[in-house]
């Protein structure tokens, strides 16, 4: 690749079970981030979400799935905590194992893509106005 080569490029995936179900990288970091800090709290505020948007995530993943994720005890004077499930961190496990073949499958087609794409834009410089194609209203 020549000097203007993109090292940003990156393939996301997301795997959809159906309409409703899905895993995708949000949940797996933070399962991942679950696993590190023993904590939702701290899991969601480490990726920069609420308590009940990391919450809400789990429980989306755990109605998913036949087995739980995590394993999650209510806080109080004790202190709570949450814990990967086996489950969750097989889970973690396939997920990434699935990325790293489909992002090596797909390496030389990223690379003609990248090859591909115009020269960037430099800051500053004149960009061109975003149009709408929604029709005229009567």
């Amino acid at each position: 690749m020549g000097a203007d080569a993109v090292t940003d490029t990156k393939l996301t995936l997301r795997i959809d079970f159906g309409a409703r179900r899905s895993v995708g990288p949000g949940k797996i970091r933070l399962l991942e981030a679950i696993g590190a800090s023993g904590s939702i709290s701290k899991a969601g505020r480490s990726l920069g979400m609420s308590y009940r948007r990391a919450w809400l995530l789990i429980d989306d993943m755990n109605r998913c799935f036949r087995h739980a994720v995590i394993n999650a005890k209510p806080g109080g004077s004790q202190g709570g905590g949450a814990v990967l499930t086996r489950f969750g961190s097989e889970l973690i496990r396939d997920y990434r194992a699935i990325e790293r073949a489909a992002v090596k499958s797909a390496k030389t087609k990223l690379r003609g893509l990248e090859s591909a794409l115009g020269k960037r834009r430099k800051a500053g410089g004149t960009e061109p106005r975003k149009i709408s194609v929604r029709g005229a209203k009567r």
